[in-house]
């Protein structure tokens, strides 16, 4: 699960918050914000058992061996930017120096044994050049370490359906953030997996092998409670 997700708990008390996690039955955790909770998500694995195979960390533009390094010490094998401002992906000349950077990004995640992707809104598929979306120009400019985390509620959002795009992204696609709802801006809208309108097995079915991340960006009742009912979901239909 995304830690976002239970942002104020995490920040009162990270370390019950994991365990509190753990006993839902998750095995794997997607950190946000690794440079402020590293201390405390170090402990936190320790006592859980927890592991993070991907974090959630802007870096573009930022200092990268600071990220990349306190990756590799808590074991996260990916490091994902989750946000590059809707104004750089309106032109094509944009969206290429953005593709520089996480090329540029990706050697130096390298040099400490981690690999570097991105993360979607809405934006980024709302936005079209040449033809396509510009999630879909984005990852054409890529070089092939770098990858790529759906947001397929975000995809939705942004008009597409995620289930026709995610096979034009292709292998790139190495997780998916799961999550349900109408498919509107309004985040307090958001529900439990498999209590929304989005095809979530279809979704699943069209990158099979891709990580499974549930989070709720924010819901009118209790996250925690949205993320065990979404892990009962999609551990009753296989899809977990």
């Amino acid at each position: 699960m995304q830690l976002y997700t239970v942002r104020e708990l995490l920040t009162e008390d990270a370390v019950g918050t994991l365990r509190r996690i753990a006993d839902i039955g998750f095995t794997q955790v997607e950190p946000f914000g690794l440079l402020t909770f590293k201390d405390a998500l170090r402990e936190g694995f320790a006592e859980t058992g927890l592991t993070a195979p991907t974090t959630h960390q802007g870096f573009v533009g930022g200092d990268l061996d600071e990220v990349f390094g306190a990756a590799k010490e808590l074991g996260i094998q990916t490091v994902i930017d989750p946000f590059v401002a809707p104004e750089r992906w309106q032109s094509a000349e944009d969206v290429a120096q953005i593709a520089d950077q996480l090329n540029a990004a990706a050697e130096a995640a390298a040099a400490h044994g981690v690999r570097v992707g991105y993360h979607n809104h809405a934006h980024e598929v709302e936005s079209e050049i040449e033809g396509v979306t510009a999630l879909e120009f984005l990852a054409g400019r890529l070089s092939p370490e770098v990858v790529l985390e759906v947001d397929t509620y975000w995809v939705a959002v942004g008009g597409h359906d995620p289930v026709a795009l995610l096979p034009k992204l292709g292998d790139r696609v190495v997780a998916l953030h799961v999550k349900d709802g109408p498919g509107t801006t309004e985040t307090k809208d958001q529900v439990a997996v498999g209590q929304g309108s989005l095809p979530i097995e279809q979704i699943i079915q069209a990158a099979p092998d891709a990580l499974r991340v549930i989070e709720l960006d924010d819901s009118r009742g209790d996250r925690f409670q949205a993320v065990a009912d979404s892990f009962a979901f999609l551990t009753s239909k296989g899809l977990a």
